[in-house]
């Protein structure tokens, strides 16, 4: 109400006034957050606006900068965007329309009280030309009256201050002498048409320049007036100067397709240019996709005003770097932006050569990126250097639409940033093809889950001394309704980066627990066990960091009934040492339960040896290349040195009251060599793989036969 109160006479009071306009904002409100766009509601509150009076530019320039100021606060994707620019654009429209016809309806009024009253009689005659000289001249829109040769006859004073002529001037003209460069073609052929007698009305939107040089643009409407006998006698012009219209159509146009921060095209603009680069068939094609590296932290140290500086800053050098090369450089949203390179010079003959030559042209394109956001920033008082990540595709590697061209830039693009940072990354498609398979994995995970896919193998805990089965390990595996069973590998990375780690973890331990207690059942009947088998379960880090960890762990014990002393937990050595705060109360209140925990893999990572004095640890389990005494990346025979350090892990361990478990025993050597040096739990190949739950009963009657030996 504020922006449009006396622009226009509008006959309400101040409360009838913002009860309409209340009223239209709820209608707009509407259109602008329904599912479905309707174009007829935004448009119907345009003509409303004119109905009630607001009748002029202002008005109409007013009321959508407030809508583009208060809806686009509720822009935060390029849908809102789009929605926002229909919005404005149809009202504008029904704004527009409405005016028109109201114009018009005036203006034939006026030609009919004109033309008709010669041949009413004389007093009558006189009364109508009096009353259309009266409209004629004080019209708000030009009218002009030619002959049927195009002669200028008669002007309106708005016609005349509309082109800056006088109305002398103008009648010495011809409608021909406004002939605009910018004139759609055929609009003369019609006109002569009309002149003819052929056309009756024509509509259009001209442009027109006026005497200081000027150019207008206005909404033509001609009529044709013929005599008693129907010949073609005068041509009656009405213009409505739209030129702010279509300016404002063209800032809200802009707006829609441009980024406010940087002016940059944004995404729209970018996908409609992309989407006509690929249905124009160009073949030499491609997208760089750009992230600046640790932006948040940017934002989170010097603030947001300098962010948004830094991004101005990089959106200008790759414009002035690209853009006089004919790339185009939009900004898709936060501190991502995209190159569109669709002018490739492959400088080769011959379809492979060609491909070549244009992913040569894109990693050319790609390290110009690089080094032009690498030149160090003044931000403030501070000067940093920052680097970007880039992924490479061109056409046809990635797909032929534009979505699955960008999706295969946006996973490339992440390929650079898991790599290092800092660098480019060119689409591969075994490897795209490698990631969407783990995608896939990952999504149906936890319907797999649901349905009981996942199953349990172990594999014995064999004591080395006698060759006796004193535990177990439970290992997971999914085994998919095609039949192939994946392990570990495969999906626990998965899990543990969805965070499905967690109930699988649990799922994993209960059925381990409810194993073994059928195990103990079967060989004990009813009565006291006088040992109890050790069942050894891996958890992950995620596991330990979940609040309920400790809760978790002693319900399934309680109600399965398997005896806390007889479960051991394991932990790799990686995610051991990165263990403080609340996970390592954890541990410790498991391990205060009477729970064994074991580090796994030891031997992997960077052990401190200090510090795992102070961990609640039990067992350290040997890596495999400790096992066989051969170290990663060593040819031939046993490492000596490899063996020396084994036996210095072994007595260390020992003397830290720390249990000592090889895995990857596969052969006799291997066993005899760590029973020699004091190891005392062994598991692996020699003494049984990992298998089904049915074996184990078997494993429990007495000492573990080794295998056939090779030979």
């Amino acid at each position: 109400m504020q922006a449009v109160l006396h622009t226009s006479y509008v006959s309400m009071s101040r409360a009838d006034l913002q009860a309409f306009l209340t009223e239209l904002a709820a209608k707009l409100l509407d259109a602008f957050t329904t599912e479905r766009f309707d174009r007829s509601v935004p448009h119907n509150v345009g003509t409303a606006m004119v109905t009630a009076h607001f009748t002029t530019a202002t008005s109409l320039e007013r009321s959508l900068m407030v809508l583009g100021e208060e809806l686009g606060r509720a822009v935060t994707t390029p849908g809102h965007s789009t929605r926002l620019a229909a919005v404005q654009g149809a009202l504008a429209a029904g704004y527009a329309q409405a005016l028109q016809d109201r114009t018009r309806h005036e203006l034939e009024r006026i030609s009919a009280a004109a033309f008709t009253a010669r041949s009413a009689a004389e007093q009558a005659r006189w009364a109508s030309e009096t009353r259309f000289k009266a409209v004629f001249a004080d019209a708000v829109i030009g009218i002009g009256i030619s002959d049927i040769n195009g002669a200028i006859l008669e002007v309106n004073r708005a016609a005349c201050e509309l082109f800056g002529y006088t109305a002398q001037e103008l009648s010495e003209r011809s409608m021909f002498d406004f002939i605009h460069p910018e004139d759609k073609p055929g609009v003369w052929r019609e006109v002569k048409e009309m002149m003819a007698g052929s056309v009756d009305h024509l509509r259009m939107e001209k442009a027109y320049f006026r005497k200081d040089g000027a150019q207008i643009w206005t909404d033509l409407v001609l009529s044709l007036i013929r005599d008693p006998d129907g010949e073609p006698l005068y041509i009656v012009g009405m213009l409505e100067d739209i030129t702010e219209r279509l300016r404002l159509q063209t800032r809200l146009r802009h707006q829609a397709q441009h980024d406010p921060l940087t002016g940059l095209p944004n995404r729209t603009l970018f996908f409609e240019r992309l989407g006509t680069a690929l249905e124009a068939g160009t073949a030499a094609l491609g997208v760089c996709y750009l992230d600046l590296d640790g932006f948040k932290a940017i934002n989170d140290t010097l603030g947001h005003e300098l962010g948004d500086e830094l991004l101005r800053i990089v959106a200008q050098r790759l414009t002035t770097e690209l853009g006089p090369d004919g790339h185009l450089v939009a900004r898709m949203g936060g501190d991502e932006f995209v190159i569109l390179v669709d002018d490739l010079d492959d400088g080769t003959d011959g379809a492979d050569g060609a491909d070549t030559g244009r992913r040569d042209e894109l990693r050319r394109v790609a390290q110009r990126a690089l080094d032009t956001v690498r030149h160090p920033v003044v931000l403030g008082n501070h000067q940093i250097i920052i680097s970007a990540s880039i992924g490479v595709v061109a056409r046809g590697d990635g797909g032929r639409e534009a979505t699955e061209l960008m999706k295969a830039a946006d996973t490339t693009l992440y390929w650079a940033k898991n790599d290092g940072r800092d660098r480019y990354a060119l689409f591969d498609s075994d490897r795209h093809r490698t990631d969407v398979n783990r995608y896939e994995l990952s999504a149906r995970m936890p319907e797999a889950l649901a349905r009981g896919e996942f199953v349990l193998d172990y594999q014995p805990l064999v004591r080395l001394t006698d060759q006796r089965v004193v535990g177990v390990e439970a290992l997971v595996r999914w085994a998919l309704p095609t039949g192939e069973r994946l392990g570990p590998s495969k999906f626990i990375p998965l899990a543990e980066e969805t965070g499905l780690i967690v109930p699988l973890g649990r799922w994993v331990l209960e059925q381990a627990c409810r194993q073994a207690v059928q195990w103990y059942e079967v060989a004990n009947g009813t009565g006291e066990p006088r040992t109890r088998l050790l069942l050894s379960v891996n958890i992950a880090a995620r596991q330990v960091r979940h609040p309920g960890i400790v809760e978790d762990v002693a319900r399934i014990l309680e109600e399965t009934g398997w005896p806390a002393h007889a479960l051991q937990l394991e932990l790799t050595e990686t995610d051991m040492m990165g263990t403080t705060g609340t996970p390592l109360a954890a541990l410790r209140e498991l391990k205060a339960m009477g729970i064994q925990i074991a580090i796994d893999d030891f031997g992997t990572g960077y052990s401190n040896l200090a510090y795992l004095r102070d961990l609640p640890v039990h067992v350290l389990k040997l890596a495999g290349p400790f096992t066989t005494g051969r170290s990663p990346g060593h040819d031939g025979g046993v490492d000596e040195v490899d063996v020396e350090v084994l036996a210095l892990l072994i007595r260390l361990a020992h003397t830290m009251g720390l249990s000592v478990t090889a895995e990857f025993v596969e052969t006799a050597a291997h066993f005899e060599r760590l029973r020699r040096l004091g190891c005392d739990i062994g598991q692996g190949w020699y003494f049984a793989p990992a298998a089904g739950p049915e074996v184990i009963p078997q494993l429990l009657q007495g000492k573990v036969p080794p295998p056939p030996q090779p030979g």
